[in-house]
């Protein structure tokens, strides 16, 4: 290939960029306005809130303890792990700030290991029981819980109990002592309860469980507060999610008599959002208390004790390797944006079909992300080699200054780093100043995640449209921390 020859095919390919960067430019503007609209809205709320509506009787820790304990069922859904099922029991068990609740472990008949780990818990405690499923696993998560939803009618006629709220919880998380006592104060006034769900801490070479700490941070404090706000409807997050018997009773109505569906990988998103439709009524919870730490004074370096802000919520350790989290992540990308898709459409008001918009752009969002980091692998080398070899063949300019491609990236670029800087500042709340400094590299890691579950989730379901045969329960092998990871 002679010279010229080799100058043509990169000038097409220049071209060829040009109109990809036209286009995606394109979608990260929509999608960075939209972002910027919801931390618009974060922010006008928190400070109207703040300076127009004075709480004249806050909630307190002293009134949640006062609050009498009604009964809660804990739906507990558990396909192999048997490796995490008795230290998630016993560490719930012994440290929840609450009596008068049953939990329902949901196992299968050919998983004996699981079901043993738990036969071993109830040898001691009397407010623990299986809900053995149908048939053999793994099916989905929603067949597992509505064997555990039989399981509790089935003991509610036994004993005569009426459970005011089901949780759901899974075989991974930690408790805070007092969430259950939240869940309790919050019903019977709604049908719906949502409490947060976080990180719990990683090293900080842990990109890929470290990214979680990021995503989760910021949905759990600042977007899933903005979407209440403005569509008055949540998607349950899975865990740490309380429904009342109406809402159980409400959804199986309308859905042939089945309380969870058992075509979505999400069911608990399906669910929560058939709530809204029906009118009832759901909230999302954030409810700091505090705990006392022995620190150091910086000044005589003498320990004392002192009073630290406390998030209420549930934790649990995400997967922290990278095919592991692609397959988590496929598995959300195919419930929440395909499924649902399918299966919700696109009912409801202006509010909730923008919050259905949000939800399902990431199939757009992720893929485009990528392509965004092709065109600078591409055009980077061509632009170094013009640089640094004066007898390089020039080529005309990508972006040409004052047209409206660069205008799109100058408005990119600054919507970009209010991006990293929000994402920051909400991962720096919770954990810390060093944690909000690495946000950054692992928004960059995340996105490589990120496309390659878009792209799994995009062909597991075009197999599914081809064959129709039901997506299998690919769960995620869980980890339980350690005690002093625990108390951190």
């Amino acid at each position: 290939m002679t010279p010229l020859d080799l100058n043509e095919w990169v000038a097409y390919l220049l071209v060829l960029m040009k109109g990809l960067l036209a286009f995606a430019s394109t979608v990260f503007l929509i999608s960075g306005l939209d972002d910027l609209f919801i931390d618009l809205w974060y922010v006008i709320r928190d400070l109207y809130r703040r300076f127009f509506i004075p709480s004249y009787n806050p909630l307190t820790t002293e009134r949640l303890l006062a609050q009498p304990e009604q009964p809660l069922a804990i739906m507990l859904p558990a396909w192999d792990e048997s490796a995490v099922i008795r230290p998630m029991l016993m560490n719930t068990l012994r440290t929840l700030n609450y009596q008068n609740y049953h939990i329902f472990v949901g196992v299968y008949p050919n998983d004996p290991a699981t079901r043993r780990e738990v036969e071993r818990v109830m040898e001691q405690y009397a407010n623990v029981h299986i809900a053995a499923c149908g048939s053999d696993g793994p099916t989905n998560k929603a067949d597992c819980l509505n064997w555990i939803c039989q399981e509790i009618r089935r003991l509610e006629k036994k004993e005569g109990i009426k459970f005011v709220a089901f949780i759901m919880q899974d075989s991974e998380d930690v408790i805070h002592p007092l969430c259950y006592k939240l869940v309790n104060y919050m019903f019977p006034q709604f049908d719906m309860v949502q409490l947060p769900v976080l990180s719990l801490p990683r090293k900080p070479w842990q990109f890929t469980g470290g990214h979680y700490l990021d995503e989760f941070a910021q949905l759990h404090q600042k977007d899933l507060v903005a979407r209440e706000s403005i569509s008055h409807s949540l998607p349950a997050a899975g865990v740490g999610c309380a429904f009342s018997h109406r809402a159980l009773e409400t959804v199986a109505r309308y859905n042939n008599n089945e309380i969870f569906s058992v075509n979505s990988l999400t069911e608990d998103y399906d669910f929560g959002l058939r709530l809204r439709k029906y009118g009832l009524k759901q909230i999302f919870v954030k409810f700091f208390t505090t705990r006392t730490e022995m620190r150091r004074s910086f000044w005589t370096r003498r320990p004392k004790e002192v009073q630290v802000p406390e998030l209420v919520c549930i934790r649990e350790y995400f997967p922290d390797r990278f095919w592991a989290s692609v397959r988590q992540k496929s598995r959300w990308v195919l419930g929440i944006c395909l499924q649902g898709w399918q299966n919700l459409g696109w009912e409801g008001d202006l509010a909730t079909k923008y919050m259905l918009y949000r939800d399902r752009k990431a199939l757009l969002a992720n893929l485009v992300n990528m392509l965004g980091y092709v065109i600078v692998l591409v055009v980077v080398p061509i632009w170094i080699n013009s640089l640094i070899n004066p007898e390089a063949y020039r080529y005309p300019p990508l972006v040409v200054p004052g047209s409206w491609v660069w205008y799109v990236l100058l408005a990119n670029a600054v919507l970009f780093v209010i991006r990293i800087v929000v994402r920051a500042y909400f991962t720096g709340r919770l954990y810390g100043f060093g944690q909000a400094m690495l946000s950054f590299p692992r928004m960059i890691w995340g996105n490589f995640i990120n496309f390659l579950a878009t792209m799994r989730a995009i062909f597991q379901y075009l197999k599914y449209l081809r064959t129709g045969k039901t997506i299998a329960w690919d769960k995620t092998a869980h980890v339980y921390p350690e005690i002093d990871d625990i108390s951190h």
